[in-house]
């Protein structure tokens, strides 16, 4: 075996100087290539946002409203393609509106949407106090954790479906948003 000294702050240090202006000139390049490349990224990126608003204002006002205008559901293209306005629904409930959402779903029949999850949380090789907290919950000294929630895909769906039906959807209570979406089918 042979004595081989290393040093690895020396050689840390050599590789962190930039020994001659080529270094210096290449690594000037890169940053100004990255500097380029985040330009255009963020062009691209305000350009996609203003595509995207674009495309949603066809789809959800000019489309839907000049084929109302002209008593059209459907048309079909020559070339295939299939164009159809359908309604869209979207719904949530403020926090501020919480207890007063919850308390208009129970009184009208609809408490069955709310979810109420109890959670307790227990440290490690606590699983015995678990046990016994399942069957005597509050009388172990644990407080649990109640977490009411409406899903909004089930939200969404009470919407659409008591509008579709004529029905009364509180608007002072859930934020209800009812609106028109293209769909084109391509063949």
């Amino acid at each position: 075996m042979s004595n081989v000294n290393i040093n690895f702050e020396e050689d840390k240090q050599n590789q962190l100087k930039l020994s001659s202006d080529n270094d210096k000139k290449t690594l000037s390049q890169q940053v100004e290539k990255l500097k380029s490349l985040e330009d255009k990224l963020k062009k691209a990126e305000s350009d996609l946002k203003k595509l995207k608003q674009e495309a949603d204002a066809l789809s959800n006002d000019i489309i839907p409203t000049m084929m109302t205008e002209m008593n059209i559901s459907t048309i079909k293209l020559a070339d295939g393609t299939a164009v159809e306005v359908k309604p869209v629904y979207g719904a949530s409930i403020p926090l501020d509106k919480k207890e007063e959402a919850y308390n208009w779903l129970r009184s009208n029949g609809l408490g069955d949407l709310i979810k109420n999850e109890v959670t307790v949380s227990f440290g490690r090789n606590e699983d015995n106090k678990a046990m016994a907290y399942a069957t005597l919950a509050q009388g172990q000294g644990y407080q649990p954790v109640q977490k009411l929630k409406v899903e909004p895909m089930t939200l969404k769906a009470l919407v659409r479906e008591r509008l579709e039906s004529g029905k009364e959807m509180p608007t002072d209570l859930f934020n209800v948003f009812a609106g028109n979406r293209t769909k084109i089918t391509r063949t």
